[in-house]
């Protein structure tokens, strides 16, 4: 993936130098239509490290102080925390930016503000794609999301198995489609990536977010402000799926802090079958928002069943999770995680997938320590069968053949529970509706003046 480049589509307007406090907050409409006040009555992501590859993030902007942990960049330059470009700030920022000063408006504030970030840059000491270099460091230096605001229209297979290698260690990778109003780029399109389009305010897909059958999920990537410098601000406006990815990213830090005993792939779960159905798609997923766009809170709240532990993630390239790696582990024991029981994930039991057992059973042990029940039990069977077959023809009755076997389903007993529909089938999945919360313009006032760099 040489050359990958960042997704964003922003470009640069007329605007004041630098950004009052009210403008950049009140530019924030995602966080309006996420209703964060709900969203962090519940949990700011605390405890969840989540890995930002990019461009690298600035370590001295006020709206990431304390935010950042050690990274790596795997060139040895020390980018990971000097960009020479805004990006990956912005991606972060919107992950995990707390604003900054003593009110309660000034700067940019993230959707889980209480997430750390791991900053990684995106090229490694050759000059080319460090982006796998940068998946394997995070999973190894604990990242529990991954978020990927790349791509390339290549498909790299050091990537690929970079991916496998995250999927296999129970980390989620969250990456955004591309900005070509094409096919999905990578590395969205590969399995085992939760890949992620951009809609706009009036919550229509934004023409340009790539799409195809990879698509899981979309979120506001539309007229976005985020933290970075622009110009002689320190704050952007910016379009593109880059922008949709972290909030992804930030909803799946939000869940796994809830639910730590969820896998990546039941976290995945969780974020797909409580967005809401896209207006006028009637059949989800749908090539161009996936399941929906994604709504935090629902996903805190709403009773999911865990599902299996890959849940609507594919199945990575080379990967056969028969039961062995960490994620598949981890769903054995991992309930529904409803929000009658928050935060430990173990809601319901009886929602754990199915695991096959080996042949070596437990039953042979079953049966070495009852087997002198066992036999006694059939010698008094026995004996009453055959006391009951004297009684019967001593008194003229005949045994009655073809009679129920002794073992086995009473008569009456319920046929087993249908299985869930498919996602595609839901019924009444909920909806935001074409127009943004209560109070807030489906579109900025015209008279509204820019005050950021960017689009």
């Amino acid at each position: 993936m040489l050359g990958a480049t960042t997704l964003t589509a922003g470009f640069l307007l007329a605007g004041l130098p630098a950004a009052s406090a009210d403008q950049v907050r009140d530019g924030q409409w995602a966080n309006q239509l996420f209703n964060l006040d709900k969203v962090w009555s519940i949990t700011r992501g605390e405890g969840v490290t989540v890995a930002v590859i990019d461009e690298g993030v600035d370590a001295n902007h006020p709206d990431l102080a304390g935010r950042l942990l050690p990274g790596y960049d795997p060139s040895g330059g020390g980018n990971e925390v000097k960009p020479t470009d805004p990006h990956g700030t912005q991606v972060a920022s919107l992950i995990a930016g707390q604003g900054h000063g003593s009110g309660n408006g000034d700067g940019v504030v993230g959707l889980a503000p209480g997430a750390k970030i791991l900053p990684i840059y995106k090229v490694n000491s050759r000059g080319s794609n460090g982006v796998p270099e940068g998946i394997k460091w995070a999973v190894d230096h604990g990242a529990k999301v991954i978020n990927i605001s790349l791509g390339s229209a290549d498909a790299s297979e050091r990537d690929q198995d970079a991916i496998a290698y995250a999927y296999q260690h129970d980390v989620l990778v969250v990456a955004a489609t591309g900005n070509d109003g094409a096919s999905v780029g990578y590395p969205a399109a590969f399995p085992g990536v939760l890949a992620v389009g951009a809609v706009a305010q009036d919550l229509k897909i934004w023409p340009k977010s790539n799409y195809g059958p990879e698509v899981l999920l979309s979120a506001p990537g539309v007229q976005i402000v985020a933290a970075g410098a622009c110009g002689g601000s320190q704050y952007c406006r910016e379009a593109g799926t880059s922008f949709a990815a972290p909030y992804v990213s930030a909803a799946a830090a939000l869940v796994r802090a809830k639910f730590p005993k969820l896998t990546a792939g039941q976290v995945a779960e969780r974020l797909v079958k409580s967005a809401s159905r896209p207006t006028g798609v009637s059949k989800l997923p749908d090539e161009h928002y996936g399941y929906g766009v994604v709504r935090p809170y629902e996903a805190l709240t709403m009773d999911i069943p865990a599902g299996s532990a890959q849940g609507p993630l594919t199945l990575p390239s080379g990967v056969n999770d028969g039961g062995s790696s960490p994620a598949a582990s981890a769903g054995a024991t991992a309930g529904s995680g409803s929000s009658a029981d928050p935060g430990s994930g173990l809601g319901n039991p009886g929602a754990a997938p199915e695991l096959k057992q080996s042949k070596t059973s437990t039953t042979p042990l079953i049966l070495g320590a009852a087997g002198g029940a066992v036999v006694l039990l059939i010698v008094i069977i026995a004996i009453v069968v055959a006391n009951s077959r004297r009684r019967n023809r001593s008194q003229g009755i005949p045994a009655q053949p073809g009679g129920p076997a002794p073992y086995g389903a009473p008569q009456g007993w319920p046929p087993a529970q249908a299985q869930q529909p498919p996602y595609g089938q839901q019924q009444g999945a909920p909806q935001y509706g074409q127009q943004p919360p209560p109070g807030y313009p489906p579109q900025p006032p015209t008279s509204y003046q820019n005050p950021y760099q960017g689009q």
